[in-house]
């Protein structure tokens, strides 16, 4: 399928509106919508929050008649059921829009391609694909939901150039620059939720806000701590907080549901957290982006079990040596064939410090 160069600037100005839904969409997807009639954009619209309108009501709003016989473009396939709000297709339909261009179909397996079928059965030109790889880069977690019922997991690490992600004794503030940390808390403003280990509770006592982002909302954060020794004093709790665990200690529980916590039991018959249940439970919860920021023990077990999407490594230009702790929590690799291999799709200087964005090549 062809596209015009116009049609790649318009639908790249709803790429661009989708955009501002980075930090309140979830769990719905981000998605924006542009009208467009004579060459010339008349109407507009994104995707809030769920239960608000979304990008093609909101951009038929804005061109009111004037959208009889336009082109809508919109980065995701329009919606055919009834959710929180009416079906899109039909209001699509209704307002006498000839053609659609769309950027990529529902990942809904139950769901794909009902919008567009809807959309030709009315006579309308639909075609679609134009920029997918942007608006699926804008979706990640929305598409691994809706495809493996589990959220996309991006793991932040932030190491000395010898890899190394704290003392010997723990102490890990601050390795990066404070350009890095900022740049970090956008990733912590987009996700859905962020998981820690009791390790880094018990060694940080940190708060997980997220700081130095306009931002609506704060993430749900998640604790795993397999023998419930977190205190109830400890900092996260001041927001919403899950604590998963593999104990049965009645005490401690109603400790920590008191200071405010969720509890989950998911033991995996070995005395630790069942770290692929916990996906399908958070993928049932409606989390799409997960933000890890933890220890080598369980950035190694995320890893292990194949539940890393993307990595954010942070390089600060300074070495710790090699009695500091790492970023992974290992066993011994016996062959050079055993290496976790990494794409990676992103290297820029944040402050001081490097950043490098790659995915397991799986």
């Amino acid at each position: 399928m062809t596209f015009s160069e116009q049609d790649r600037l318009f639908m790249m100005k709803a790429i661009r509106l989708a955009e501002k839904g980075l930090y309140t969409t979830t769990p719905n997807p981000r998605v924006g919508a542009v009208i467009v009639k004579e060459g010339r954009i008349i109407g507009e619209g994104w995707h809030e929050k769920a239960g608000g309108p979304h990008a093609e009501i909101r951009a038929l709003d804005d061109a009111g008649e004037r959208a009889v016989g336009s082109t809508l473009y919109v980065t995701l396939e329009p919606c055919s059921h009834y959710g929180r709000t009416p079906p899109c297709a039909d209001a699509v339909v209704n307002a006498g829009i000839s053609r659609v261009v769309i950027a990529m179909r529902d990942p809904n397996p139950l769901v794909s391609g009902q919008g567009i079928e809807r959309l030709e059965k009315a006579g309308i030109e639909v075609e679609c694909g134009l920029l997918e790889r942007e608006a699926v880069e804008l979706n990640p977690g929305f598409v691994m939901r809706m495809k493996a019922g589990r959220p996309w997991v991006r793991l932040k690490i932030a190491a000395s150039l010898d890899g190394k992600t704290a003392l010997a004794n723990g102490i890990s503030q601050w390795i990066t620059g404070p350009s890095a940390r900022r740049d970090g808390h956008g990733f912590r403003a987009r996700s859905c939720a962020i998981l820690t280990g009791i390790g880094t509770v018990l060694a940080d006592d940190p708060s997980f806000t997220v700081r130095d982002v306009d931002t609506p909302r704060q993430p749900l954060i998640i604790v795993l701590d397999s023998r419930l020794r977190i205190s109830g004093d400890a900092k996260i709790f001041k927001g919403k907080t899950l604590v998963v665990t593999a104990a049965e200690n009645g005490e401690k529980r109603a400790e920590l549901e008191a200071a405010g916590a969720e509890i989950l039991h998911l033991p995996d018959g070995n005395g630790k957290v069942d770290v692929h249940e916990l996906m399908k439970e958070l993928g049932k919860r409606g989390i799409n982006e997960l933000h890890v920021e933890a220890g080598e023990v369980l950035n190694g077990a995320l890893m292990k079990a194949g539940l890393v999407d993307e990595i954010v490594f942070y390089l600060a230009p300074h070495l710790i040596g090699s009695r500091a702790k790492g970023m992974f929590d290992f066993p011994a690799l016996e062959k050079m064939e055993q290496r976790h291999e990494m794409n990676i799709l992103d290297i820029r200087m944040v402050g001081k410090d490097l950043r490098i964005i790659g995915r397991p090549d799986v």
